[in-house]
């Protein structure tokens, strides 16, 4: 996948974090979300901008 195409990090928003465009929601508060036990289904429901795309987005991001 294309990160680039999905996430982006802009200097003054969400003090500089990968974001996701379109959103304010960054890359790390979908992995803490994932890993306080959300999951993705209920990610979407309460982030309906977000896709199970961005979600996969998230998690190769954080991958070594």
């Amino acid at each position: 996948m294309d990160l680039t195409s999905i996430i982006h990090m802009q200097p003054g928003k969400r003090g500089g974090q990968p974001c996701f465009i379109g959103t304010r929601i960054s890359v790390n508060d979908v992995l803490d979300y994932l890993a306080s036990g959300m999951t993705n289904d209920e990610i979407i429901v309460d982030f309906p901008e977000l896709t199970a795309a961005h979600i996969r987005a998230a998690i190769e991001c954080a991958a070594p």
